[in-house]
């Protein structure tokens, strides 16, 4: 997992990368952690590349996604791009390692 601070980052992450997955995490939330841990979980067991940004410390960055991709804001929250597009994103509770994975094997 790659952590991730702005705008070009991302970018270059998303040039450089057919798949990706970011995930919003809020350093301060119970639920977001959990979804941190599976989310590491699915990062180390699946070949796909795995970025994440710290809201609390990338707010400008996580703002930019949600307006730049027209996904409203939730934390945590995961998106899955694919070709430099949002396929897919699952917030909250339902950040598990089964539904990151099914967006692979769809």
């Amino acid at each position: 997992m790659d952590k991730i601070f702005s705008e070009e980052q991302l970018n270059q992450a998303l040039e450089e990368n057919n798949t990706l997955f970011l995930l919003k995490h809020s350093t301060t939330c119970p639920i977001s952690q959990n979804a941190f841990e599976q989310y590491e979980k699915f990062s180390k067991e699946e070949n796909v590349p795995c970025y994440y940004l710290y809201v609390q410390e990338a707010r400008p960055l996580s703002n930019y996604v949600a307006e730049q991709y027209n996904v409203k804001h939730e934390s945590p929250q995961v998106l899955y791009f694919k070709q430099g597009n949002v396929e897919g994103n699952t917030s909250h509770f339902d950040i598990t390692y089964e539904k990151l994975s099914s967006y692979l094997h769809e």
